[in-house]
């Protein structure tokens, strides 16, 4: 089977709530991971709640890194989706734990549109 792509959710604990609650240096962490991971940044949009937290995604060429952060928790959801393979989900995943300065992280890595060898032609085209 073949998969065309792979997406990490991660559950990040233990980081530093000042950085899940500053809206710049979070998207500055996703972003430094999109890049390092070798991913082709098209559009980011990032949301300061109030009273804190933060929301974002970074859409790249190859799918998406979202955040979701509870600063008062030290609690961050990472999603991270990429396509093909010239990028490693793993290590965006790492980079923005290293970034939150988190103390663990559990993950899970899904296949995504896994692709059966005899197909039907109809659930090719989406039908």
């Amino acid at each position: 089977m073949q998969a065309l792509g792979r997406h990490v959710l991660a559950e990040v604990y233990g980081c530093d709530p000042h950085v899940l609650d500053d809206v710049g240096a979070v998207e500055r962490i996703l972003v430094r991971a999109a890049h390092e991971a070798g991913a082709e940044i098209r559009e980011t949009v990032f949301h300061k709640f109030s009273p804190q937290g933060v929301s974002g995604v970074v859409v790249i060429s190859e799918s998406h890194l979202a955040v979701h952060t509870w600063p008062e928790l030290g609690y961050a959801a990472v999603d991270v989706f990429t396509c093909g393979e010239r990028v490693d989900p793993w290590l965006a995943c790492d980079l923005i734990v290293s970034g939150f300065r988190a103390s663990h992280m559990t993950a899970t890595e899904s296949k995504r549109g896994i692709l059966l060898a005899q197909q039907p032609a109809a659930m090719a085209a989406g039908s």
